[in-house]
């Protein structure tokens, strides 16, 4: 089973005024057994199996529950996921186009190194979440929820957020190109240490998360035209 450590810095050092820090799963996987080979199945029972460079491309395993399982070099092209269960597992170096995870449950899963296009997890629940390198394309996570998830080293392009909750979230040296954060509600959401963040729509949506400065200079033009604010440097040399 996993066992889950508390996000932040130890000690008793004062520290500015922040958002609550997400808490990281610390995944320990048991000894696992080989998986098979056989195709997925729907409503299927995977527990304790190691995935080594399997072709699940076109594969339907909706509603299966992965559990103390390990994935590696595994190709996830148009599978069927759907309300599937990820639990105490590790995703490493997955790929695919339109990988269908909707309202999937994932709970103390890391991810590393991912190369994903178009992955759809809408409605679903993200807790206790690390997604570190790789890069995921179009990445649908509209009215998910998603609570102590932390995006590190990676890069996410065009990412949909749209009417997600999001609570006790960091994005750590992360790209992020054209976020769409319409409807979202955040909570405790730290982009501080984004590597870059583009906000191509909801950028009035950022209540409840934490910015930097230079970031704030970066999005006052979307900042203002979401206000309907007018910027005229006409008055310049006057």
């Amino acid at each position: 089973m996993a066992r889950r450590v508390a996000g932040g810095q130890g000690g008793t050092a004062a520290r500015a005024p922040g958002p609550k820090a997400a808490r990281r799963p610390e995944v320990r996987l048991p000894a696992l057994e080989p998986y098979g080979g056989a195709e997925l199945e729907p409503d299927g029972d995977y527990d304790g199996l190691e995935f080594r460079d399997q072709d699940f491309a076109g594969q339907d395993g909706g509603g299966a529950r992965f559990m103390d399982c390990a994935l590696t070099g595994c190709a996830l092209d148009e599978t069927r996921l759907h309300r599937a269960r990820v639990l105490d597992s590790v995703l490493t170096g997955i790929r695919g186009v339109g990988t269908d995870l909707a309202e999937s449950t994932l709970r103390d899963v890391e991810v590393v190194d991912a190369r994903l296009g178009g992955v759809q997890l809408h409605g679903s629940v993200l807790e206790r979440v690390l997604v570190r390198g790789g890069k995921i394309d179009y990445l649908n996570l509209r009215k998910a929820r998603l609570k102590d998830v932390v995006f590190e080293g990676c890069v996410l392009v065009e990412p949909d957020f749209g009417g997600a909750r999001l609570e006790r979230v960091e994005f750590v040296d992360c790209v992020l190109k054209g976020a769409d954060l319409t409807g979202a509600t955040l909570t405790d959401v730290d982009l501080r240490a984004a590597a870059a963040l583009d906000i191509a729509r909801g950028v009035d949506r950022l209540a409840g998360a934490v910015i930097s400065t230079a970031q704030l200079l970066d999005l006052a033009p979307v900042m203002a035209a979401a206000l309907g604010v007018r910027v005229d440097g006409g008055l310049e040399g006057d």
